[in-house]
């Protein structure tokens, strides 16, 4: 875990106390001129990250006329970290060297035998003073353009990566179209053919409306089989809405083609929100379709209320009065309306009733909004 970096003025403020505490160990107090350069210099370093060159001759005056050269180096430092421009860092630098080799005022060196070595080391030690500051910034300077170069990197491996998820998904999603298409709507297709001929040629009516149900059923089946295949081929290559979704003025016409003899009360409120009603119509949908596989024969009462801020919607079937056919299925329905509920702010509970009837009901809060159709569809 990286440490936080300090703020940028706060340490510009202390590079300033830094500079200024510079001046007053190496400069003499009766040094005017000096000191007040020391000064500007200290000052013009609050300028270095949007000025970096004119911090840097603002600092300049400073190394020429006294010992104060800690603004300058911190000047070129900055001016380094920024620059790309190599040439002018290696003028910059000269320039600084010799302001700093040179005395103030200007005079004659004067070199003799044993002050040759000494002046060759004062030489050797200025030249490496004006070099640090530059090779420090251009060496900070790589390593934040290496930074930005990574994190690019990782950008584009985590889009590569996405990508590759995304053609390994439609490939799954084109192959299941498939699938869909010449397993499942051939059956179905089937099915709405032998009821049709069923409706046509059975001498008994219950037979006949039977039949009629069934290949309602189908079509309708196939419809929506023919929807969500598109959706598939989609592959997500544009947006594509899914099937319009029931609301309660559906919920009649599900209870007359669910074959089983079935009371609604309902004093719902008009307006209520879309994902209400998707809710409550998926909820007596899979109630009535467990009260047909599990309890033939049985009667079903589908009471909904709206009190307060709740709404109940309750599913409440009669015993079988005959064997249940076994029929597949993946139990996954209870699951799935409760998870639905759970999306809304709501519970769904089940049980069985004295009578030896079954009982389902949902409760939600009657201003959720989440919608958990668009939910899954996006996810």
């Amino acid at each position: 875990m990286s440490s936080r970096r300090p703020p940028a003025l706060l340490l510009d403020l202390v590079l300033v106390v830094a500079a200024l505490l510079d001046v007053w160990a190496n400069v003499d107090s009766e040094d005017r001129l000096p000191r007040v350069c020391g000064l500007v210099a200290a000052l013009a370093l609050l300028l270095r990250r949007h000025r970096p060159l004119l911090t840097f001759a603002f600092t300049l005056p400073t190394a020429l006329t006294g010992d104060a050269v800690f603004a300058t180096m911190a000047a070129l430092y900055t001016l380094s970290s920024l620059s790309r421009r190599r040439g002018l860092l290696a003028v910059c630098a000269l320039t600084f060297a010799v302001s700093d080799f040179m005395p103030w005022p200007w005079t004659s060196l004067e070199v003799d035998e044993l002050g040759e070595t000494y002046t060759l080391v004062d030489i050797t030690f200025t030249l490496a003073t004006a070099a640090a500051p530059v090779f420090l910034g251009q060496l900070v300077q790589a390593r934040r353009e290496l930074s930005l170069r990574l994190a690019q990197i990782s950008e584009a491996r985590e889009q590569e990566q996405l990508l590759t998820a995304q053609a390994v998904l439609a490939k799954e999603r084109a192959q299941l179209a498939r699938e869909m298409h010449d397993v499942v709507s051939h059956q179905v297709s089937l099915i709405a053919v032998q009821a049709g001929a069923l409706q046509v040629g059975s001498p008994d009516a219950e037979a006949r409306a039977a039949a009629a149900t069934i290949r309602r059923l189908s079509v309708q089946t196939l419809e929506e089989l023919r929807h969500m295949v598109g959706v598939l081929r989609a592959s997500g290559s544009r947006p594509t809405e899914l099937t319009p979704q029931p609301s309660l003025t559906d919920l009649r016409r599900l209870i007359d083609a669910s074959g089983i003899e079935t009371v609604l009360e309902t004093d719902l409120p008009d307006g209520l929100p879309p994902a209400l009603q998707r809710a409550v119509y998926r909820t007596v949908q899979e109630a009535l379709t467990n009260v047909r596989k599990h309890a033939p024969g049985a009667t079903a009462t589908v009471r909904i209320r709206h009190r307060g801020d709740t709404l109940r919607a309750t599913v409440t079937n009669t015993a079988a009065t005959r064997p249940a056919l076994r029929l597949p299925g993946a139990h996954h329905g209870l699951v799935g309306l409760r998870q639905r509920a759970a999306l809304l702010g709501g519970t769904v509970t089940s049980g069985p009733t004295p009578d030896g009837g079954h009982t389902l009901c949902l409760t939600l809060p009657a201003d959720a909004r989440t919608d958990p159709d668009r939910a899954e569809h996006a996810g």
